[in-house]
């Protein structure tokens, strides 16, 4: 079966505080287990008073210690924003402390605006250096060579799964050159899916770390009892990224009806295309959306969002999904992420 998987953000719904976005991140990621979901990615951004994962791997350990068996991981780390050997460090002593459950996926924007760039101390550069760290973060997680000075302790052997993240043709190319599993961010920026994916299959070169390749698809899903409910807790989405692109980044707004009308015509314009690739509405109209992806597409793996305003209809429009990608996603073998020379397939 094609693993289908959560992306999580911590959104925090106006009217709450952070506190009760990680409460609910805990919450969703339990019941994502229970519901069969492969993987729980969280997302790195800063400044943004409307998401809670800032520091993304304190986040990801305690999700990690709030499960059992689901893997947790980046989606992704802004590698700009850091030094290499802090995340092999960081994801090492996650990989050690929850064994064959911790994901790396590595993005390339700052994730935030140039003036928290700034703050943060990296991230000024054109990201030409951008490989390279992806290259000497790798070189930390594998075995230890002969004469190495520097050493990531924890984290050198722990082989932990690197993914390239991206919305551009920059990371298929990447990805594909570097023999990587690739990640398209198709659930805000769908523009290049197609021609992405196109370059990264083709152009793949089998590496100690993966055969063949390995690709997964972002999508929005708000899925409830009605096409009209589903329909209504989209739209906090639709106001977050209206808001954001207007300057106003602030908490997920409530939703509300007919939340187009409120747009000017070039925001809501912006605002469908960027989230062309989203699924919503009830069981029927959302298992048709996904099942049109599929065969469009072609995915390896899915992996799924949702900036949801109610935590309860969040757990449910989740679990609505899962039942569906279970009964759509086709028999297909699994080709896990392991150490070189210990590839199997499941």
């Amino acid at each position: 079966m094609i693993p289908f998987s959560v992306l999580d953000l911590a959104p925090v719904p106006e009217g709450s505080t952070v506190a009760d976005a990680l409460g609910n991140t805990l919450d969703l990621a339990r019941h994502a287990e229970s519901l069969g979901y492969h993987r729980y990615w969280l997302a790195e951004h800063h400044n943004m008073a409307g998401i809670a994962s800032a520091a993304t791997s304190v986040l990801i350990g305690q999700v990690a210690a709030a499960t059992g068996t689901i893997r947790v991981g980046a989606g992704g780390v802004m590698l700009p924003n850091h030094a290499p050997l802090i995340i092999a460090e960081q994801f090492g002593t996650l990989a050690t402390l929850y064994p064959d459950r911790i994901d790396l996926g590595l993005g390339r924007a700052p994730g935030t605006d140039m003036a928290t760039a700034r703050a943060l101390r990296r991230g000024l550069e054109d990201g030409d250096g951008f490989p390279r760290d992806v290259m000497e973060l790798i070189a930390y997680l594998g075995e230890e060579e002969p004469g190495q000075k520097v050493r990531a302790i924890p984290g050198r052997g722990t082989h932990v799964p690197i993914w390239i993240l991206g919305s551009s043709l920059y990371g298929a190319q990447l990805a594909a050159h570097l023999g990587l599993p690739y990640a398209f961010a198709s659930h805000f920026a769908p523009a290049a899916l197609e021609q992405a994916a196109e370059i990264y299959r083709e152009t793949f070169r089998p590496s100690a770390h993966l055969d063949k390749p390995r690709f997964m698809m972002a999508l929005n899903v708000f899925a409830a009892d009605t096409d009209e409910e589903g329909l209504f807790l989209k739209s906090s989405m639709q106001q977050a990224f209206a808001n954001l692109r207007s300057g106003r980044p602030g908490p997920l707004p409530r939703p509300m009806h007919n939340v187009e009308q409120t747009f000017d015509p070039g925001i809501a314009a912006s605002v469908a295309q960027a989230l062309s690739c989203t699924a919503a509405g009830s069981p029927d109209t959302v298992k048709d959306a996904l099942a049109g992806f599929l065969r469009r597409h072609e995915p390896d793996e899915i992996i799924v969002t949702g900036q949801i305003h109610d935590h309860r209809a969040r757990r449910k429009s989740f679990e609505i999904a899962a039942g569906i990608l279970k009964q759509l996603a086709p028999e297909t073998a699994v080709n896990e992420l392991v150490a070189p020379g210990q590839r199997t397939g499941r």
